[in-house]
């Protein structure tokens, strides 16, 4: 065949076929098209579902995903596979919501509020900053208005329970009434066990009543989501600076009067964010919070402890006294805690049906001692002891009183059972005869 011919039977150029016939180009055989359809993915028929998540959240972890299709969507294919599908999805995502890839990481979105409707807690440590006087660490308790970023600051000793919403109570005192929201990360006095991400997170039942008296909502953050509550992270760094650095300090009490000289002055200033003055802003803020309750809500720790021999009892360091007539040694009893007093109740009542024991101020620090001395009344004080170097021998006693020392002894000798018992009594020669030696011959001066 000629060159045309075989252009025209293959439908190509005829310079093509000349090439390919001078051999100057190597020749393969013609791939052949695939009869089978493309394998279906396990992972393809839940694709929708992953893609719904990640529009909701761009940044949701795989393990996250993979966990929820498992449990709610019986998802049978592996962790791997969802992992390579993110890889392809995330981006692809991430364009349709006008993010770039790179920028992802690091960013978060800005909200806005409106006065009145949220405050964000947070705490901070400061150290031993009143080392010097016994208090081997002290605690900031910070609660920022999100409004106006009006601050409150108060020290404390303990980050318990019972510290925790008494701090709250003294920032709705400040503030003069209490917003809708407060925003907490995953504190153990608010959240009573940690979760996976997604799930419902079980709050601290005295969280929910103390939220319920005060009438505000509780709003946990996320996991590893600081950026939630920047606005009172960004006021521990402040109170740092302007109010603790460079000076020393004896107390709680001057550590809460440095905080509360320098509020008037943190209002005076223009917030660099919403560019208004932090009073003024302030003023709006507070007009809009609900108003604080007629009675007050006094949240009680609550622990079981064992009374010592001692009649004291252990609790967070410290030792506090309990009556002995009450107890028993190794005793059951009940530690109900609060910030400023700790009171002690039997585990069962009386026969009057009190369960009260004893009631003691709480002491700051740790080590201390706190004990009335009306609780050990009925116990050995050892004031009947008594002791001697030898010098102050006792007089001797004269003859009548030891006749009359040595009757007595002889009447409790006849009292003891051993004065009915027989003795037999023989002569000194059976032991002689029994032992082979010479007779006893008894002298004068042995008579």
């Amino acid at each position: 065949m000629s060159l045309r011919e075989i252009a025209a039977e293959t439908g190509l150029n005829r310079r093509t076929v000349a090439k390919y016939l001078s051999n100057q180009v190597p020749v393969r055989p013609p791939k052949r098209a695939s009869s089978r359809q493309p394998r279906r993915r396990v992972v393809d028929d839940v694709a929708p579902l992953i893609d719904a998540m990640l529009r909701s959240e761009i940044l949701l972890k795989g393990a996250v995903i993979h966990e929820r299709l498992v449990a709610n969507y019986a998802f049978t294919g592996n962790y791997q596979r969802v992992k390579l599908y993110l890889q392809e999805a995330r981006p692809r995502i991430a364009a349709e919501l006008g993010i770039s890839p790179g920028e992802l990481a690091g960013l978060h979105r800005r909200f806005k509020v409106v006065p009145g409707a949220q405050a964000q807690v947070d705490w901070g440590d400061e150290g031993k900053i009143l080392a010097h006087v016994g208090i081997g660490k002290v605690y900031s308790f910070h609660m920022t208005l999100s409004y106006s970023r009006d601050p409150f600051v108060c020290f404390t000793t303990s980050q318990d329970l019972a510290s925790f919403f008494d701090c709250h109570r003294r920032a709705f005192e400040h503030f003069g009434g209490v917003p809708m929201t407060i925003v907490y990360d995953r504190t153990k006095t608010v959240v009573r066990r940690h979760v996976a991400p997604g799930q419902a997170v079980p709050l601290h039942p005295e969280a929910v009543a103390f939220a319920g008296h005060y009438d505000f909502d509780i709003d946990v953050l996320a996991a590893y989501r600081p950026t939630g509550k920047g606005r009172v992270e960004r006021q521990v760094a402040i109170i740092r600076d302007h109010v603790l650095a460079g000076r020393a300090f004896s107390s709680l009490d001057e550590l809460d009067a440095a905080f509360a000289a320098w509020v008037p002055l943190r209002r005076a200033k223009v917030h660099g964010t919403h560019g208004e003055v932090i009073g003024l802003r302030a003023v709006r803020d507070h007009m809009a919070l609900r108003p604080l309750p007629s009675s007050l809500y006094v949240v009680v720790q609550r622990h079981l402890r064992y009374v010592g021999k001692d009649c004291l009892v252990a609790f967070e360091a410290n030792l506090y006294s309990v009556p002995a007539r009450k107890i028993q040694p190794r005793q059951l009893v009940e530690v109900r805690a609060t910030r400023s007093q700790i009171t002690l109740h039997a585990i069962t009542p009386d026969h009057r049906g009190e369960t009260w024991l004893a009631t003691h101020p709480r002491p700051v620090g740790r080590g201390c001692r706190v004990v009335d001395e009306r609780h050990w009344d009925g116990l050995p004080t050892g004031a009947d002891r008594r002791v001697t170097t030898g010098d102050d021998l006792p007089a001797p006693r004269h003859r009548s009183d030891r006749a009359s020392a040595t009757g007595s002894l002889q009447v409790l000798l006849n009292q003891a059972p051993a004065a009915q018992v027989e003795v037999g009594r023989r002569p000194l020669s059976v032991y002689d005869e029994l032992t082979g030696t010479r007779p006893f011959t008894p002298t004068k001066d042995a008579r």
